[in-house]
């Protein structure tokens, strides 16, 4: 009698692997919530430990594998943008969102300029890698800020400073694509002497910021209409069928980049648009809701393979100085650049400070820099990604570890209870006052 030996199909360690990470996602943030620990921590943290194991092979180092790198991170960026658009119950207007354009018109052109001249002066890089290193990293990152944006929709949980990093996450990727285009145009001439500005500035700039505001809302109103206000026996919002939501991100992202616009300016566009066409009704929440699961799966999924990066070498190309650099991006240029931005806005300062501060950088940097090196020819590739991946590391444990204790006290100096949520029983739960 012949007895085979135990080896596991690859499919079923596939399909196991898959079930635990389905899980965590469901777990881990309810278990995360009232720690100082953050769930990309512990994702990085698994993703490290899985890929030291000598049974895994696999190197995902993102020089290995340009393409996929691009797609993944810019995948896991639109679903976020959406989400982030949807859970916004502020209705748009320029006096409103004040905070918004402050962070936009002169945090991160602050940034963009410091981290240039960084990359320069300190660094030693060629000033079209320089500029394509500070359009990386100066966008906030919508995916790894959950913890310091607004709750889903209508539940309330909308201060100045969640309001406002969430909608600077949501907008700053689509601005900062014109200087990631700058970068390559610069690094195209420089080898084939063409003129370059008159294209950057119609093309790359009014074109594709204009028509992705423009598509993003004529999509957001087509998928508006679709779901609330056609005829009741078809109505989508009745289904209770939150896939609508991934349905509009795919369209609103590919349509508008079929025309050659910003896709990430036009999906979060189109989640305002979508939201606005019925703000307080109850499917925006469900919307939100499975928006955000596709979200974390995904953003599990790329930071267990950050974490692999990071143990296969993604950081061995970096120089002591390329450490100091990363630390005063986080620490100084970004602090800074926010309070610049928020001098006479009428807030307290600890608002002041925590907005200038939470600028998270992650899969947003990840994808800009991937999409840039895909589309020039530069001979410091690896350092800038092992720059990009300690810049990011380095904000995901700092801020991290920092946002619950921050975010809390920063609850209760306003008069909220951050606890409140988790004591109350549910609506249904609660007796009806007696008559």
């Amino acid at each position: 009698m012949q007895v085979s030996s135990f080896a596991p199909e690859p499919y079923i360690l596939i399909l196991t692997g898959a079930g635990l990470l389905i899980a965590l996602v469901a777990w881990l943030p309810l278990a995360l919530k009232r720690l100082p620990l953050s769930l990309p921590i512990v994702c990085i943290g698994i993703g490290a430990a899985i890929f030291s194991l000598p049974a895994v092979t696999l190197r995902p180092l993102p020089l290995d594998y340009p393409e996929i790198t691009e797609r993944f991170t810019e995948f896991v960026v639109i679903i976020a943008l959406m989400g982030a658009g949807l859970k916004l119950d502020r209705p748009f207007s320029w006096r409103k969102w004040s905070v918004t354009w402050r962070l936009l018109a002169i945090t991160m052109p602050i940034g963009i300029l410091a981290i240039t001249a960084l990359g320069g002066w300190m660094l030693g890089l060629s000033w079209i890698a320089a500029l394509l290193l500070a359009a990386s990293l100066a966008p906030t990152d919508p995916v790894l800020a959950s913890d310091v944006q607004v709750g889903p929709p209508k539940t309330g949980e909308e201060d100045e400073v969640r309001f406002g990093l969430t909608s600077e996450a949501g907008l700053n990727d689509g601005f900062a694509f014109p200087f990631v285009h700058l970068a390559i145009a610069l690094g195209l001439a420089a080898t084939t002497g063409e003129p370059w500005a008159g294209k950057w500035l119609l093309h790359n700039v009014l074109w594709e910021i204009g028509a992705g505001l423009i598509g993003g809302w004529l999509i957001g109103r087509l998928f508006g209409w679709l779901t609330f206000h056609v005829p009741a026996d078809t109505k989508l919002a009745k289904t209770g069928d939150g896939l609508i939501a991934i349905a509009a991100t795919f369209v609103s992202y590919g349509v508008t980049e079929l025309i050659h616009c910003y896709g990430f300016l036009a999906v979060f566009v189109t989640a305002l648009t979508l939201r606005r066409s019925h703000r307080d009704h109850e499917f925006n929440r469900q919307m939100h809701d499975i928006t955000e699961q596709v979200e974390r799966l995904a953003m599990m999924v790329l930071l267990l393979l950050f974490g692999g990066a990071l143990v296969s070498g993604l950081l061995r190309p970096l120089h002591l100085v390329d450490v100091a650099a990363a630390l005063a991006i986080l620490l100084i240029i970004r602090p800074i650049g926010g309070l610049i931005a928020l001098a006479g806005f009428e807030a307290r300062f600890s608002e002041k400070m925590t907005l200038a501060f939470f600028g998270i950088r992650g899969v947003g940097s990840f994808y800009y820099l991937a999409y840039g090196l895909n589309h020039m020819e530069l001979t410091v590739g690896e350092r800038l990604w092992a720059i990009v991946g300690l810049v990011a590391l380095f904000s995901i444990l700092l801020h991290g570890l920092t946002v619950t204790p921050v975010m809390r006290l920063l609850d209760r100096s306003q008069g909220r209870d951050p606890d409140a949520d988790e004591e109350a029983p549910p609506p249904s739960q609660k007796r009806p006052a007696s008559a």
